[in-house]
C-alpha cells in the first residue's frame, strides 16, 4: 500500500474574554463576527457556547507549514477581537466562568443538540483542539484509528490546560475531559474490523434515528466526516502555540510509525480499552507530574521516561517528516509542566501576594490572554 499523504489540518476553539473584568463575554457583536468571517487564510466559524470562537487551518502538507497557518490564525483572531476591548484566552476551560448564565448560538445544528442533549450540552463550557491526518484509504484510517489509541493518554498528559472550574481547583490537569464525559458517544472508540465494519455500527445510530449521522461520534480519535482524515479528538487545547504544534507532530509521527509497521507486516500490540482507560484518567489526574502504565512492562512509569521513549519509537518517521524538533519538545513539556501547571503557578503566587481568589482568578486569566499569543 502506498504511504498516506499525512497532511495535517488543526482545529482550535478560543474563549473570548472582556479585558476588564477577565469573564467571558455575553455575545460577540454582529460587526465582529462579520470580521472574524474573513479570515486570511482557513476558516472561523462560532462554537456552540457564544463567547467562543472556533478556527480550522487550511490543509498543510508539512508541519512547518501547519504551524505558520496556527499562528497567523491565532493572532489574526487576538487581533480582531482586540479591536473591540476583548481578548481570546486559548485554555480548555474558563478560571472562574459560570456556564448556567451562557447562552449557546442560535444555528439549526446547535439549537438540536440542545434539544436533545439538555443540561449535558448546556454545561459544556470547553475548548478543545483536533489535528486531522489526511490518509485516504478507509480502512487503513480504521486500522491506524484501533492502533494509535494507546499513545492518547500521552498526548493528554502533554496537553492539560483545565485545572478550575467555576473559580475552584478541581484538582485535575484535564478537567475539560470530565466535563466531555458527559456527553453520550464520546471516550474511546470500539475496536473495528475495518472501514465496512466501522460504517455498520454508524448505520444502526442513523438507521434508528438516533443521530444524524457520524460526526454526533464524539470519539477521542475518529474518522472524520468531512475530510478523509483520522481526527484526534483528545486532548486539551494548549495554551502555547508550540505546544499545540509539538502535539501535533507527536500525532503524525505517530501515525506515520503504526503505517512503517505494517509495511513491515507488524503492527502495535493492542490492549484492552478499559486499560488505555486507565491510563487516560491517570493523563486527566496527573498531567505529567506522575506516571502512566507501560503493559508490556506491567509498571508504572513516569511521564519523563515514557516521553524519551515515544521520541525515540518516532524518530524515523520525525526525521522523514521534518518533526524532530517540534517532536523533541515534548521534553521541555514534560520538564516545565503543562499550562495547567503554569496557571495554578500565577493562581498561588498571587494569593501569596495578599490577594483575594477572585482577583488571583484574574490574574490567571491576565496569564491566559499573554501566553496565548507568544510566539505567534
Amino acid at each position: 500500500m502506498e504511504r498516506p499523504p499525512f497532511t495535517i489540518g488543526i482545529e482550535e476553539e478560543y474563549f473570548v474574554v472582556d479585558r476588564h473584568t477577565r469573564n467571558l463575554v455575553d455575545d460577540l457583536p454582529e460587526s465582529l463576527h462579520e470580521k472574524l468571517g474573513q479570515p486570511p487564510i482557513g476558516e472561523t466559524s462560532p462554537e456552540f457556547i457564544r463567547s467562543q470562537v472556533e478556527i480550522g487551518t487550511p490543509v498543510a502538507a508539512t508541519m512547518d507549514e501547519a504551524s505558520e497557518y496556527l499562528r497567523t490564525m491565532r493572532r489574526f483572531v487576538s487581533d480582531v477581537v482586540s479591536e473591540h476591548g476583548m481578548a481570546i484566552i486559548s485554555a480548555s476551560t474558563h478560571p472562574f466562568a459560570d456556564w448556567s448564565i451562557q447562552r449557546h448560538t442560535d444555528k439549526e445544528r446547535y439549537n438540536l443538540l440542545e434539544a436533545a442533549l439538555q443540561g449535558v450540552v448546556r454545561r459544556l463550557l470547553i475548548c478543545g483542539m483536533h489535528v486531522h491526518v489526511g490518509i485516504d484509504d478507509e480502512d487503513l484510517r480504521i486500522e491506524l484509528m484501533n492502533q494509535v489509541t494507546y499513545f492518547l493518554p500521552h498526548l493528554l498528559a502533554i496537553s492539560g490546560s483545565s485545572p478550575f472550574w467555576h473559580g475552584e481547583d478541581t484538582g485535575l490537569k484535564s478537567y475539560r475531559t470530565a466535563v466531555f464525559r458527559s456527553l453520550p458517544r464520546t471516550g474511546l472508540p470500539n475496536e473495528f474490523e475495518g472501514w465496512t465494519d466501522y460504517q455498520q455500527h454508524v448505520e444502526v445510530l442513523v438507521g434508528t434515528g438516533v443521530i444524524e449521522d457520524a460526526s454526533r461520534l464524539w470519539w477521542d480519535i475518529r474518522p472524520s466526516t468531512k475530510y478523509p482524515t483520522l481526527e484526534m479528538r483528545s486532548t486539551d487545547i494548549c495554551t502555547r502555540v508550540d505546544d499545540a504544534v509539538t502535539i501535533a507532530s507527536c500525532y503524525v509521527a505517530l501515525l506515520a510509525m503504526l503505517f512503517r509497521l505494517r509495511a513491515e507486516n507488524r503492527r502495535w500490540r493492542q490492549y484492552s480499552r478499559m486499560l488505555i482507560q486507565e491510563n487516560i484518567w491517570r493523563a486527566q489526574r496527573y498531567g505529567v507530574d506522575q506516571s502512566l502504565i507501560d503493559f508490556g512492562r506491567g509498571a508504572l512509569v513516569p511521564m519523563s521516561e515514557l516521553a524519551e521513549e515515544l521520541i525515540e519509537l518516532v524518530r524515523q518517521e520525525s526525521d522523514e517528516l521534518g518533526v524532530a524538533g517540534y517532536v523533541e519538545n515534548t521534553r521541555r513539556i514534560v520538564a516545565e509542566g503543562t499550562s495547567s501547571d503554569r496557571q495554578r503557578v500565577v493562581f498561588e503566587a498571587a494569593l501569596a501576594a495578599g490577594a483575594e481568589r477572585p482577583e488571583a482568578l484574574r490574574a490567571v486569566v491576565d496569564h491566559l490572554i499573554e501566553e496565548t499569543v507568544e510566539g505567534v
